[in-house]
Formats: C-alpha cells, structure tokens, sequence
C-alpha cells in the first residue's frame, strides 16, 4: 500500500488524518475539495501500535507537510492527531476533531447502544453477533464480516447519506484490532485526558448532530484537560459529515473557514 497521497499544489499545509484505524482513502473526498485552495497532504497509517502510528504521523509531517500544519482527524484520526499535538507541539499548528472518538470511557458504551436503536430487529442481531466476533480474540475476523459490520454501523452512523464513492484502498482489519485494543485500554486508563494538558494548539470540534459517539465524550474531557476548544454542531448530521445531504456544504464551509486562519 502507498503511504500517502497528496491532493493540489504544494506547500502542503493541510494534512487529512483518517480513522478506523485502518481506513486508508476515506478522507479522498474531503482532500479533493479543498485541494481547489490549498495543498493537501493525506497520509495513511501502517504501524501496528498507538505509539508506532504517533511516531509515524509526526514522520510524515516532517517529511512531507509545510509545518507547522493544519491537521484535520476524523473519527480514530482525530484521537490520533490529539496524540501527536501533544507529543510533536511544533508540528501542529491547529487541530481539527471530526466526529471524533469519545476520550473519556465512560461515553463509549452508548455508541452501540445508539446504533442497536436506530436498527430493524433484523439488522439489531445481526450487528450484534458480527460484534461478537469481531471482539472474539482468538480469531480474525474476515474482511467480509468486517466490511459488514461497517455497512451496518454506517447506516446507523448517518442521517440522509449520499451515494459515496470507494475508498479504493482494503480495510486493514489485523491493524484494526491491533491499535483498537490497545487505544481503548489507553483510553480506560485516562491517558487521552492526561496527554491533551499538553496541546498548546487551538482546537476545533466538528460533529454532527445525530452522531452515535457523544460530543460531550470529547468537549468533557477536553475541558477537563484545561482546552477550551472551539465547538461546532451540525444539524441533520452523523459521523461522517461530508456524506451528508443536508449537512455537507455547510460543512465544508466551515472546514475552509478554520483552515484559512489556523492561528485562530
């Protein structure tokens, strides 16, 4: 698999971190539309630990992104890019959440429970016996029950979705598990909390109404950090904002406005 794809003309001031972990290419249509105003730098995640994708994004920017750089998260890649604003301070010079995970434990537990009540029956036990399997340690989930497990979340993670496009890239679903299971123990343990006390950068919550994973999972903890980070809501929108009918533009208006003054 390639390491990165970078979107426009350079300088590369914007960096696109995707989430899963191991969902290389979701943030293509994100990159494409700004890449109109600005060089995108879109890297992709290979190493198979919290610290070792830490280690790895601060590399990528060094290498490749005109720093200090704008980066923008979704999902698993905002949890990400909280980590390495914290560890790599001068790489970063303001951090944008999208949908991000929950930082505080406490508020995971309500994303399936969500989920499971915006189901049919049907689909209720089948997410239910694919999670089982997928939290089964001695055995590897295939990418068929993988990628079914995400067609499930995906309808109950968004309001009025847009036909998307393919990723074009596989699902990494053994680095999934990998630095899931690590991220959530790490989460448990209150680490997230504990290491954004050091992100000197502004920071922007972007999240969707409708978003199974709680917005107060990640503005709570943040707060608690000593971050008073600047919050935007989006109305008839889950996780994923730019698959959004009604959600997308605004969206995007949004993105390129916070980008546009990243000091700010």
């Amino acid at each position: 698999m390639i390491r990165y794809r970078t979107w426009g003309e350079g300088p590369f001031s914007v960096a696109l971190v995707h989430g899963g972990p191991g969902a290389p290419g979701e943030m293509g249509p994100v990159a494409r539309e700004l890449s109109v105003a600005h060089g995108i730098f879109e890297p992709f995640q290979a190493a198979t630990s919290v610290r070792g994708q830490v280690i790895e994004l601060a590399a990528h920017l060094r290498e490749h992104a005109a720093l200090p750089a704008v980066l923008v998260g979704h999902s698993w890649g905002a949890m990400l890019g909280l980590l390495v604003a914290a560890a790599h301070p001068s790489t970063v010079a303001k951090l944008v959440l999208i949908g991000s995970g929950p930082l505080d434990p406490v508020y995971a537990a309500r994303i399936m429970e969500t989920r499971l009540g915006r189901l049919t029956k049907e689909d209720r036990d089948e997410l239910v016996l694919l999670q089982k399997t997928l939290n089964d340690p001695s055995e590897l989930p295939s990418s068929a029950e993988f990628a079914r497990y995400g067609d499930l979340s995906a309808r109950a993670d968004s309001v009025d979705p847009i036909a998307t496009e393919p990723a074009g890239f596989a699902f990494q679903v053994a680095l999934h598990r990998q630095v899931w299971d690590e991220a959530a123990a790490l989460r448990a343990s209150g680490y997230f909390i504990e290491q954004a006390r050091a992100v000197a950068c502004p920071v922007v919550v972007i999240h969707g109404a409708s978003d199974p994973h709680p917005v107060l999972g990640v503005v709570g903890p943040l707060a608690d950090a000593g971050l008073s980070p600047r919050v935007h809501i989006l109305a008839a929108c889950g996780h994923t904002p730019w698959i959004e009918r009604q959600a997308r533009e605004g969206f995007f208006a949004l993105l390129k406005s916070e980008i546009a003054e990243p000091g700010r």
